[in-house]
């Protein structure tokens, strides 16, 4: 069953995120076990929540009930931290990771409502709106593989935090119009309405170039969570520090490229070729090596998001400090 399990969350990174399968090979065994299973169950949850498979749309779509299936998830997580029986692969590979590395059910159940938010239909009116859809669905996550990590310290959790609102921010500037398609839009109206783009528009080929200035907006501002994030590799085991210092700099290559690209950058899928991501894993290394001989970190900048309960400088409660 233990093997099972693990060729399951291998699979499932390998086809669900290329970009994070890459750098996960960087940990030690252990470790590397607990980050595939918590990312197996992540993706399970997510294509449950939308009814697909691996993040496409199955290809004989089921009666789909979103709230019920999202019901259900709790449930099934409540379960799973409660010690019984687990038949499906995802949560018997979340309940030997939560269990064993001692997760938060603070941080699982905030992980679900990121897709709570998706199925109301949330709207972004600002920016810290879509932050704090960002902590949901990628900023726990990012505290609960520092967990795995062994981190405990709340300033080193505030920094891996900011690593997965950096990671969403240049996903959601990436997906745009993949997520339109899907009746989905996570940019701050506000943002749009600079970019004189009607929200029900942001998808239509004559705003390519106005969407441009909000995706290179948007890439922009994820640049200080991934500044914060690499103060945080001091922390971790050498190996963890080197496969998150290369995961950081594959996905900031993937918001460099949107940015580029300008216009064009939903042409096709942006992201890094085996190269280029060879050549960030080398330089990855050499973050982690010099986070060893890094002395003092710098104080976490002030007007950054802060996750709710945070344990650095900044606002409270998932408010900007400067709104604090």
């Amino acid at each position: 069953m233990s093997e099972a399990l693990m060729d399951h969350a291998t699979q499932t990174i390998e086809v669900g995120s290329k970009s994070f399968a890459a750098a996960a090979k960087l940990f030690a065994p252990r470790t590397r076990r607990g980050v595939l299973m918590l990312y197996a169950w992540c993706r399970h949850c997510d294509d449950v929540v939308d009814g697909q498979e691996l993040g496409f749309a199955s290809s004989a779509p089921a009666p789909h009930d979103a709230a019920a299936e999202l019901a259900l998830l709790r449930e099934q997580t409540r379960r799973a931290y409660a010690g019984a029986p687990m038949h499906d692969p995802a949560f018997a590979a979340f309940q030997e990771v939560a269990l064993t590395h001692a997760i938060e059910p603070r941080h699982a159940y905030d992980h679900l409502e990121g897709f709570a938010m998706d199925v109301a239909g949330a709207r972004y009116e600002t920016i810290e709106d879509t932050l704090r859809y960002c902590y949901h669905v990628a900023g726990v996550v990012g505290l609960m593989m520092a967990s795995i990590m062994g981190a405990r310290d709340p300033q080193v959790l505030d920094r891996a935090c900011d690593l997965g609102l950096a990671f969403q921010l240049t996903n959601i500037a990436r997906d745009i119009v993949d997520d339109a398609a899907i009746g989905r839009c996570y940019l701050p109206a506000a943002w749009l309405l600079d970019a004189g783009i009607p929200p029900d528009e942001v998808a239509l080929p004559r705003h390519r170039a106005a969407l441009a200035t909000v995706a290179a907006r948007l890439v922009d501002h994820a640049e200080p969570y991934y500044d914060s994030a690499a103060v945080g590799l001091s922390a971790l085991p050498l190996r963890s520090a080197w496969a998150i210092a290369t995961a950081r700099r594959v996905y900031r290559q993937i918001g460099i490229e949107v940015k580029r690209r300008g216009a064009h950058a939903w042409d096709r899928r942006a992201g890094t070729s085996k190269l280029t991501k060879l050549w960030l894993l080398l330089r990855g290394g050499l973050d982690a090596l010099s986070s060893r001989i890094r002395t003092g970190a710098a104080p976490r900048p002030a007007h950054l998001w802060r996750r709710p309960g945070g344990g650095a400088a900044g606002g409270l409660h998932g408010v900007p400090a400067t709104a604090a």
